[in-house]
């Protein structure tokens, strides 16, 4: 178990070496996301989610071993997706983006720490209805989802984060308040 926090400006460069570790190996065929260098992720991805107030990290072991954005944001996609509760008030709606681990964390649990977090705080914050996407290509976050109670609701095809040819899997889940 680590300790999950909002981010400060000291872990925008550990965040970007985790982007960096991650595009290493999608890049030697390890790991298959459908990121790509210097479009996305960026480390500005990682700087705009600090300055929004919405960036958080896992520390463990006095690194940074995951980070993700949460906010209240619904990308103009997911208009596109069948979400189970569509009348959901987007004021109880809580959104996970570009949830990272860092590749020397794999298998650590971190994913699942950081989900749980995630649900935790959308309940503190009056959102009951989670939402998330993925690419389509990255099947081990689609099965961590899975696991975890997530619900595929649609897969959009788009330009995603200026990327061409993403098949956006969207992913909900809702909580008993």
């Amino acid at each position: 178990m680590g300790t999950i926090r909002k981010g400060v400006p000291r872990d925008i460069p550990l965040v970007a070496e985790i982007y960096d570790r991650i595009l290493v190996q999608e890049e030697t065929g390890q790991a298959v996301i459908g990121w790509v260098r210097g479009v996305y992720p960026t480390e500005e991805t990682a700087r705009d989610a600090l300055e929004a107030g919405e960036l958080f990290v896992l520390e463990r072991g006095g690194t940074v071993a995951a980070a993700a954005k949460i906010n209240r944001v619904q990308v103009p996609e997911y208009a596109l997706a069948q979400w189970t509760c569509p009348e959901a008030p987007p004021d109880q709606i809580m959104v996970l983006h570009t949830l990272v681990v860092d590749p020397q964390q794999a298998g650590k649990g971190c994913g699942t720490e950081f989900v749980k977090f995630y649900e935790d705080y959308a309940l503190e914050q009056g959102c009951p209805y989670l939402r998330m996407d993925t690419n389509v290509k990255n099947t081990a976050a689609r099965a961590l989802y899975a696991r975890l109670g997530y619900r595929e609701t649609g897969i959009i095809p788009c330009v995603f984060n200026g990327i061409d040819g993403v098949q956006l899997v969207c992913l909900e889940k809702t909580l008993k308040k």
